[in-house]
């Protein structure tokens, strides 16, 4: 087999035009640019405005990821970080992205593609251990920890990742679901949109009101971040406890120094989402801004969870 030149270049798009056609990869060549921005996509768009690669892209069958792996390994996922949407993630990811020595992927598009695509076991696993491989890729010098954020919906896709990554820490980071409800009613996430991801491990049965629909979805999100952290022993994370927890029992988990707590907590006064802007505390305003019919129907199918997930919390704590 040949050898492969795949460094400065990570995977952005892993498709199939047609259901009988072979997995493909498309790559982007990021060279030693290091990834700040909130989003993985927002570092792909500012990627791809480069001449280079809008005069040359790069794309292979999925058998490379594993092929590249094996020539090259990457870092091991040193922490997956699990959510359930507009409760401080995004937060934690930009905080650990101060620091040099990680590397953090936040949402990338193909690892949702993985863990929720028509694949054998065989062949998810082989794909999941070399995609995340070519993202632990050392482009700069110095790192040593890769971080992965996931996207909201894939905290039903967690078996997925243990089955690869059995030691790998991980963190469920949620918030009052009144909070989230009332966030996604004013500008709905991908995943509180019918139809518009694709079957998930949230869905249940439909509903005609927006506020039932994201009650329910969110209430379903909450269960399982509640079932995994029992089973697979990952640590709960409240909203409320950021940025503080960075430099308490959050660090403490991570195993960070001194000096990386006050790097990574030098970047919290502002939104982690805009950086442009100062961050300011809104919980109170979603509270108050929530309507009789959302209150009803969160207190029907979220809170609960929610609850329980408190209650391990403190527990464990």
């Amino acid at each position: 087999m040949a050898a492969l030149n795949l460094q400065g270049w990570l995977p952005i798009r892993i498709w199939r035009a047609e259901p009988e056609l072979d997995w493909r990869v498309d790559w982007c060549w990021f060279g030693e640019q290091a990834l700040t921005q909130p989003f993985f996509r927002d570092a792909v768009e500012q990627a791809l405005r480069l001449p280079f690669n809008q005069a040359l892209r790069r794309e292979t069958p999925l058998a490379t990821l594993d092929q590249w792996r094996l020539q090259s390994p990457g870092l091991s996922p040193g922490l997956f970080i699990f959510h359930a949407s507009r409760c401080g993630s995004t937060l934690v990811s930009q905080m650990l992205a101060q620091l040099e020595s990680h590397i953090v992927i936040s949402e990338p598009p193909p690892l949702d593609s993985l863990l929720r695509g028509e694949l054998s076991v065989a062949q998810r696993q082989m794909a999941l251990r070399g995609l995340l491989s070519a993202y632990g890729q050392p482009r700069r010098g110095g790192e040593s920890q890769l971080v992965v954020k996931l996207d909201a919906w894939n905290i039903g896709e967690l078996p997925w990742l243990r089955q690869c990554f059995p030691s790998t820490p991980w963190l469920f980071l949620y918030r009052d679901p009144l909070e989230i409800a009332v966030s996604h009613l004013r500008r709905p996430g991908m995943h509180m949109v019918p139809g518009l991801i694709g079957p998930s491990a949230l869905d249940s049965e439909p509903s005609g009101e927006r506020e039932s629909y994201i009650a329910r979805r969110l209430g379903r999100l909450l269960q399982r971040g509640f079932d995994h952290s029992r089973e697979h022993a990952g640590l709960l994370l409240n909203y409320q406890e950021l940025p503080a927890a960075m430099d308490g029992r959050l660090g403490d988990f991570l195993g960070l120094s001194q000096a990386q707590r006050s790097r990574a907590l030098a970047c919290s006064s502002w939104h982690a989402k805009q950086p442009e802007q100062a961050f300011h505390g809104d919980s109170e305003d979603k509270r108050q801004a929530a309507s009789a019919a959302l209150i009803e129907q969160v207190q029907r199918w979220a809170r609960g969870p929610y609850e329980r997930l408190e209650r391990r919390r403190l527990g464990s704590a």
